[in-house]
């Protein structure tokens, strides 16, 4: 029985997500389960670390080397689910990616029937990372609704709101153009919580008919195809995300 939360080496369920073979929350499942051994015994602590010098497996494969953090950029399309296994049977965004591409997760996640930006890494405690509202990060949607609004409708997000005994925090959203009962408008938020935009606008009596995902961060859809991925070099995203960045003189 491994039970190492000293403090020596990092933990295990990172250093798998770091290996790009699952996310870190699923990581610790696979802990949870019985699946983990370092150095041939059972992993059966979500606290415990291993070093560099250990062997970290899943179902007795040692896990292979990190290989160094790449972040993508993908497009996604309506009608795939963002997850690796879809219990519907539903078709799914990594199903979707071209061969080419290693095994990666998703920063966050897109619904079904939503579209656009989708970062994609090889990183599971990267992607973690970037997704927690910690990090702060300014997510931004157009949206075509159904249903009369106006301006200040749109304005009362921008304080918060509470729907279903739920919290929102403050959303900004823009009318970009209304004709009869269509619109277009832009909303940009920081919490991306689950259905987030659908909701807000169905508590100003609106359906959303279409939403798309344009930025995440300081990363754009730009011109990117429904479908297609672009890999973003680390050259761009390092110094965007404070990484590499020399200390100031004191």
């Amino acid at each position: 029985m491994t039970d190492d939360s000293s403090g020596a080496g990092e933990r295990i369920a990172k250093i798998i997500a770091r290996a790009g073979v699952c996310s870190r929350r699923d990581a610790e499942k696979l802990i949870a389960d019985g699946r983990v051994t370092l150095d041939g015994e059972p992993v059966t602590q979500q606290g415990t670390r291993g070093r560099e010098d250990q062997t970290v497996a899943i179902d007795g494969r040692p896990l292979k080397h990190a290989e160094p953090t790449r972040l993508w950029r993908y497009h996604k399309p309506i009608g795939l689910v963002t997850t690796h296994r879809d219990p519907q049977g539903r078709p799914t965004v990594f199903e979707k990616l071209p061969a080419r591409l290693p095994r990666v997760v998703s920063v966050g996640r897109l619904d079904i029937n939503s579209e656009g930006l989708l970062l994609l890494t090889n990183d599971g405690a990267f992607a973690r990372q970037l997704e927690l509202p910690a990090a702060g990060w300014e997510r931004k949607y157009r949206v075509r609704l159904f249903g009369r609004i106006a301006q200040a409708d749109l304005d009362k997000l921008a304080l918060g709101t509470t729907i279903q005994g739920v919290r929102y925090g403050p959303a900004i959203a823009d009318l970009e153009r209304a004709r009869g009962p269509y619109a277009w408008a832009s909303v940009s938020l920081k919490e991306g919580k689950n259905r987030e935009v659908k909701r807000l606008m169905e508590s100003l009596g609106c359906k959303v008919a279409r939403l798309i995902r344009v930025q995440f961060g300081p990363f754009h859809l730009g011109q990117l195809e429904p479908g297609m991925v672009e890999e973003i070099p680390s050259r761009v995203w390092q110094p965007q995300l404070g990484i590499g960045r020399k200390k100031p003189a004191t």
